[in-house]
């Protein structure tokens, strides 16, 4: 099962243009949805999405529904893992 994370969260761009991420959506049956997540099933594939309690949501949202949920991928830790290696030259 191919495992989906990503945060769903409200930003205001400030007027000198913040760069944003972009934009995704997924449409499918609701299998779980709680204060901090949704999990939807789109195809036999489960997309588990981080929300927080003020998400913006348009109706009732229950366990066997159909919605459409808007995110975006924001990273919360980048680990480098030192630079690139040079590619060996041929003799």
């Amino acid at each position: 099962m191919k495992m989906l994370l990503a945060i769903a969260s409200l930003s205001v761009l400030t007027a000198a243009g913040t760069a944003s991420a972009k934009d995704y959506q997924v449409t499918g049956t609701v299998v779980e949805v709680s204060d901090s997540k949704i999990i939807v099933d789109k195809k036999g594939e489960k997309f588990e999405i981080a929300k927080s309690a003020g998400v913006k949501t348009t109706g009732e949202v229950t366990v066997g529904g159909k919605v459409t949920v808007y995110y975006s991928m924001t990273a919360t830790e980048i680990e480098s893992k030192g630079a690139a290696k040079e590619p060996k030259k041929k003799k």
